[in-house]
């Protein structure tokens, strides 16, 4: 043996560091939404190593393509162009000015009526092992389809103004301006401004996974338990 092991799918699927780049940008939706190569492959209708030299770099696709790529992947393609200004390169692909800031609820799938809530992402990518972003609950916000919320990893947040309403568990807690909060996500959760103001505030969020099915009652809807769906995302990123 030559001491060297196969490379996996996603490893051979990591693209140079250049966070703008397309396919940069693709790269971190799929591993955000817990897919695989061949998943995503499959639904645009191109070829796993045509995706892979996508992701790499290696060749620019047509628009047509990039289409069914964010088709796949269940979001705008706008998403993969987002403004990125400055000086030097590392300015253009680190640093994120207030009017660049892209549109969370883009990846969500969801508006403001639906979620109760706009969210806008701080961190450069969502390619990390966590990711930043600045939440505005509307008055009165409520989530009809999002009664509570379970999934891996762990949720910190900052208010900046205003008031909010956080349910851990059973508990709801009242949290004002100036007050911070982390806890695991595993626990069931959610979040909701019960007064007439707005309220606004910064969250970060690990790792950094933006799936469809993080609200409780998804399982039930596709006759699937909790135990069931861990295994099956286990089984998607291997």
């Amino acid at each position: 043996m030559d001491g060297t092991r196969a490379q996996t799918e996603d490893e051979a699927a990591a693209p140079d560091e250049n966070p703008g780049a397309l396919g940069s940008e693709m790269r971190q939706v799929r591993k955000a939404r817990v897919l695989t190569l061949k998943q995503v492959a499959t639904g645009a209708d191109i070829s796993v190593s045509h995706l892979s030299a996508i992701e790499r770099g290696r060749t620019n696709p047509s628009l047509d393509v990039v289409q069914r790529i964010a088709q796949a992947l269940d979001i705008d393609p706008e998403w993969f162009f987002a403004p990125r200004h400055g000086q030097g390169p590392m300015e253009r692909a680190y640093v994120v000015r207030q009017r660049n800031r892209r549109n969370l609820n883009t990846l969500y799938g969801e508006g403001l009526e639906a979620l109760g809530l706009t969210d806008q992402l701080l961190s450069s990518s969502i390619g990390g092992n966590f990711f930043m972003g600045v939440a505005t609950y509307a008055p009165h916000s409520t989530r009809p389809g999002h009664p509570m919320y379970q999934h891996d990893g762990e949720q910190h947040g900052f208010i900046l103004s205003g008031e909010l309403q956080l349910q851990i568990a059973d508990e709801k807690i009242t949290l004002h301006e100036g007050d911070s909060y982390s806890f695991p996500t595993s626990i069931l959760h959610n979040a909701q401004n019960v007064t007439d103001n707005p309220c606004q505030l910064v969250w970060s969020i690990s790792p950094a996974i933006i799936p469809k099915d993080v609200v409780v009652g998804h399982w039930a809807a596709k006759g699937t338990d909790k135990a069931e769906w861990a295994l099956e995302k286990t089984q998607t990123t291997q």
